[in-house]
């Protein structure tokens, strides 16, 4: 990670890298129906990402409760949290918000939320056009993320890979992540803004693949869905702080 990128560490381990505004190309036109039409997407307010998602013992603190399937060995702590719904998201956040009401960060208050479907892919592909931030090749996708490929059936600690150019870690499976966006099966009424996408389907949206997927469903592009309330080994989450 470039030292000329801000950032700022919370008390539970966790760092947050500052997300520039720009624009880019979200979607793919080559890939599945749902990455479909390809569409410019202006990203106007900067915000904070978590370099890595959030880690059980994260949700532990905030929610004295760890709901996780992995939960073996004395580093356990340090994998990302899983088996929470969307819902689940919702209600830690609220903690989480309450809980750091009038903090300042880098001179600045702010709140945490999700990130929105948008902010997800332009944080990935991090200033590149390819199928991962690092290359069209999945030969090289062991470098950066667990997936079923190399994972061993399991979560694994967070940040062991390689990082994308703006610092950003486990992206390309381990878990997949939810996003704040309803689920539409395509990007046709989708805007070209940051904001998430609202819709009314009772499906949300989650980004990255996770440690049992194939290298296809962890590219930059590729998208999930699951009803909101649903918990899987395969889901856990990446938080956004916004200064307000």
């Amino acid at each position: 990670m470039s030292d000329s990128r801000p950032y700022f560490d919370d008390e539970y381990g966790g760092r947050y890298i500052l997300v520039e505004p720009g624009e880019f190309l979200m979607g793919d036109s080559k890939g599945t129906r749902s990455e479909q039409p390809s569409h410019h997407v202006s990203i106007l307010e900067p915000f904070f990402c978590g370099e890595r998602p959030v880690t059980q013992a994260h949700w532990q603190a905030i929610m004295d409760v760890n709901p996780s399937a992995f939960t073996e060995g004395w580093a356990a702590g340090l994998r990302p949290v899983e088996q929470v719904s969307w819902d689940d998201c919702q209600e830690f956040i609220s903690r989480l918000n309450e809980l750091d009401q009038g903090t300042e960060r880098l001179g600045f208050t702010g709140e945490w939320r999700l990130p929105s479907e948008s902010e997800w892919e332009y944080m990935a592909r991090a200033g590149t056009t390819t199928r991962w931030a690092f290359g069209n090749r999945d030969s090289e996708l062991n470098d950066y993320g667990w997936h079923a490929g190399n994972s061993g059936a399991s979560t694994r600690e967070v940040g062991q890979k390689k990082a994308n150019p703006w610092g950003f870690l486990d992206l390309h499976g381990q878990v997949s992540e939810w996003c704040q966006d309803a689920f539409s099966p395509d990007y046709s009424l989708h805007t070209p803004q940051q904001t998430p996408f609202k819709g009314d389907s009772p499906r949300r949206v989650h980004r990255g693949g996770s440690w049992f997927t194939e290298s296809d469903s962890t590219r930059c592009s590729s998208r999930g869905s699951a009803p909101q309330q649903q918990k899987t080994d395969g889901i856990g989450l990446r938080i956004v702080w916004q200064p307000l």
